[in-house]
């Protein structure tokens, strides 16, 4: 990555620094990027969808594409800028297919992009599947940094699903959740981090 060019304010130069450090492997990077725009993204995302839990899910969502993407960054502007476009982006795709998913009588939307709920092979509800299992066993302590900075609901979910290994229909029993929202959610809990840890260095 280039050097920070001159028009970055010290705030973008600091995210820059931060950047560098996550794709170099630095875990604690990661938390303190969602730490510092996870409200701002939140807010913005809560404008657009006007509904408090579909804005948490789609700003985990934009980290998670984030962070997935997070080498293509270039610092030619500043990653705020790159950060809430995706998220903008995000949210504008959610929004038109909720529209088509209205419009649709029979809800059967063709949505290439397996859409908002998990494929079918994520639905099964006993045991935890490899990917599920990196996230179990790589580094609880890097999984609790990033968890600590998500919204208590997914704070929850993650360490009901993945320290305690309930299945999804205990866990929507026990938070009084439908068995669809337990999963979509998780789901977007799983990208998220499995995105970091895909971005980690094999070993420390």
């Amino acid at each position: 990555m280039e050097i920070a060019p001159d028009n970055l304010s010290e705030k973008a130069k600091f995210d820059l620094t931060l950047v560098e450090k996550a794709i170099n492997g630095d875990q604690k990077a990661y938390a303190e990027l969602m730490d510092r725009y996870r409200d701002a993204i939140y807010f913005m995302l809560l404008k657009m969808v006007n509904n408090k839990s579909d804005a948490e899910d789609l700003t985990l969502e934009a980290f998670g594409k984030a962070f997935k993407n997070i080498h293509q960054y270039t610092p030619n502007y500043a990653f705020s800028t790159w950060l809430f476009k995706i998220a903008t982006n995000n949210c504008i795709d959610f929004i038109r297919k909720r529209k088509a998913n209205t419009i649709s009588i029979d809800q059967n939307v063709d949505d290439q992009e397996g859409s908002y709920m998990p494929p079918t092979a994520m639905l099964s509800s006993g045991s935890l599947d490899p990917e599920e299992n990196l996230i179990k066993e790589q580094n609880i302590k890097l999984v609790q940094e990033v968890v600590s900075k998500l919204k208590p609901r997914y704070r929850k979910l993650i360490e009901l699903r993945y320290f305690k290994e309930y299945s999804y229909e205990e866990i929507a029993d026990e938070l009084n959740l439908p068995l669809g929202t337990v999963k979509a959610q998780l789901f977007r809990a799983r990208e998220l981090l499995f995105n970091i840890l895909n971005n980690l260095p094999p070993h420390h």
